[in-house]
């Protein structure tokens, strides 16, 4: 079996560790853990990384089709291998959600989230697993795209970093017990 986890975000150090790249940040740090490296992929456009976790072939997967284009990507890597939707995990954020706050979902509209708008127009599906990652809203007369499109002040970051941590261990669950319901119960919140 093969499965994709796949992390939103926007490629190059203008967009590394901003609020919108914290899909990157989670693929990044399960990658440290595994111990892979990435290689960039110009016919999938995306930052590929492979394990195997349980004898299953894992593909770490960050697009680098910029965030409104994400789908590309995912629906390049699902056709080349013979997977579906069901054979996917997409990690992104979530602006309403407060900062540091986790929610696994087995379906769903995009909730304004162009990347998640992108990759149901190219699957034309919603039925597939996502971790949402709260970042919270702007706060003062900041514009959403800045926000999003900002790094995290002192006090977030540990929101974000604790987590991450809190999401490394519940992917790697995700990939042994292969059971959506009991992981929603178990991590959400």
């Amino acid at each position: 079996m093969t499965r994709l986890i796949i992390g939103l975000g926007n490629p190059g150090d203008r967009y590394f560790e901003t609020k919108h790249n914290v899909g990157f940040m989670l693929i990044d740090k399960i990658a440290a853990r595994e111990n892979v490296a990435f290689t960039h992929d110009k016919i999938f456009q995306a930052d590929l990384a492979t394990t195997f976790i349980d004898g299953e072939k894992i593909f770490l997967v960050k697009p680098t089709t910029f965030m409104n284009e994400s789908g590309k990507a995912v629906h390049a890597l699902l056709t080349y291998y013979g997977l579906d939707e069901t054979d996917i995990l997409v990690a992104y954020d979530d602006l309403d959600m407060a900062v540091g706050k986790i929610r696994f979902r087995q379906k769903g509209s995009a909730g304004g989230h162009n990347g998640i708008k992108s990759i149901i127009k190219y699957l034309g599906t919603d039925q597939f697993d996502r971790i949402k990652i709260g970042i919270g809203r702007p706060k003062g007369k900041m514009s959403v795209v800045h926000h999003v499109l900002s790094g995290f002040d002192t006090e977030d970051r540990i929101d974000i970093d604790l987590a991450l941590e809190k999401l490394d261990k519940a992917v790697n669950f995700y990939l042994q017990e292969d059971d959506f319901d009991t992981i929603m119960r178990k991590f959400n919140g």
